[in-house]
């Protein structure tokens, strides 16, 4: 009992409760911001199950309605033979001896890409190609062509009025104008499936994820994360491409498994150190992780000028001998731009190698050239690709 004059007594026990909530927030929020950001992503953007992939179809066809813009068939005797054949099919006889110029057809090659589990009576895109002499596609409309796999059999047919996003105009002198590529259109939905394609996916035992870049740390770590949400030895790394997954033997509960499992998150492995430089281009990409041992860079440009100039000898007058001769005067000058020297230091990283780079006004070249001399000295850790 006490008075409304008299100081309460705390509980000791509630005190140091609270201080040592207190102090975890602390520690707490103190780990947020001291910990590193992590790079999270999913399993469907870094890998693929095996077995679940496109096929390529092909076909040969004619496309017809050109406006003077198909095949010159004496060039391309196989077109008017393709157009006999067709109208052989459909009954009409052409009488023999018949030469057939068209200039309105055109032998195009057909191709497209069935995606897995398409199912009969969908419908795919479909591109077409000239494979004669025909200037231009435009306005043209394909016929009904069989789109066959690699094993012969037909599995979708293409069929429909095609899209150019090419234009070629010819003038009555020669000369031509074209933009982008007339030979060449499109068919939105311009094939109908007719066949599926047999897979495994619901056959086989597991299921196997196949990264889309090898990596042993990348394995490693995803099937880590698949375990540890659905148990040790779901995942098994199998080697640095593949996981093998023990999955359900129902096709329902395989899907919904695989969908729990490809939207998982995890850092996957740090990509190799690399520089790829591309010859052609000068496009020159480092990667993150590529490191420069203690080195001393000397940037110049030596610049070689030859000129040439001709002089001319005559004989004394009134000479009796002697010819008119031209002779020749080389002149070579030997110039060196202002070289600079820079030094990295070790460990030195992505951003310092740019900055130093920029600082000599160094070109794409120049810098492949800084790259090799750094290999070859040993100094650059990092592989040198060049493509």
């Amino acid at each position: 009992m006490y008075t409304s004059g008299d100081t309460p007594m705390r509980n000791p026990t509630f005190a140091s409760a609270s201080r040592q909530l207190i102090y975890l927030l602390m520690s707490f929020a103190l780990l947020l911001l001291l910990t590193p950001e992590t790079r999270a992503e999913r399993i469907k953007d870094l890998a693929s199950v095996a077995g679940v992939r496109t096929n390529q179809l092909v076909g040969y066809g004619l496309v017809v309605g050109l406006d003077g813009t198909g095949d010159r068939t004496t060039q391309a005797p196989f077109t008017t033979q393709s157009l006999t054949s067709l109208l052989d099919r459909l009954g009409v006889t052409l009488p023999p001896g018949t030469n057939l110029q068209l200039s309105n057809i055109a032998a195009v090659a057909v191709s497209a890409e069935l995606p897995p589990f398409a199912k009969p009576g969908q419908t795919i895109d479909i591109t077409v190609s000239s494979i004669a002499n025909a200037a231009s596609l435009r306005g043209g409309t394909l016929l009904a062509v069989p789109l066959k796999g690699l094993d012969g059999n037909v599995y979708a047919i293409g069929q429909g009025n095609l899209v150019v996003g090419g234009l070629g105009i010819t003038g009555d002198d020669g000369s031509r104008v074209t933009v982008n590529v007339p030979s060449v259109g499109r068919i939105p939905n311009g094939a109908t499936v007719e066949r599926e394609v047999p897979n495994s996916f619901a056959r086989s035992d597991g299921l196997q994820l196949n990264l889309h870049r090898p990596d042993f740390t990348t394995s490693t770590r995803m099937a880590e994360a698949i375990n540890s949400l659905l148990g040790a030895g779901t995942a098994v790394p199998i080697d640095a491409m593949s996981i093998q997954v023990a999955a359900p033997q129902s096709a329902a509960e395989r899907i919904s498994f695989l969908s729990v499992v490809e939207n998982l998150e995890f850092q996957p492995g740090d990509a190799p150190a690399r520089v790829i430089v591309n010859s052609r281009t000068g496009t020159v990409v480092i990667s993150s992780f590529v490191r420069v041992l203690p080195a001393a860079v000397s940037h110049g440009s030596l610049v070689v000028s030859i000129t040439e100039d001709f002089d001319v000898s005559q004989p004394a007058p009134f000479a009796e001998q002697g010819n008119t001769v031209v002779t020749p005067d080389s002149n070579i000058q030997v110039s060196q731009e202002g070289s600079r020297m820079f030094l990295f230091e070790p460990g030195v990283e992505l951003n310092e190698i740019v900055r130093a780079v920029n600082e000599v006004g160094a070109a794409p070249g120049d810098l492949v050239a800084i790259l090799e001399a750094l290999r070859e000295a040993g100094a650059l850790r990092a592989e040198l690709l060049v493509i």
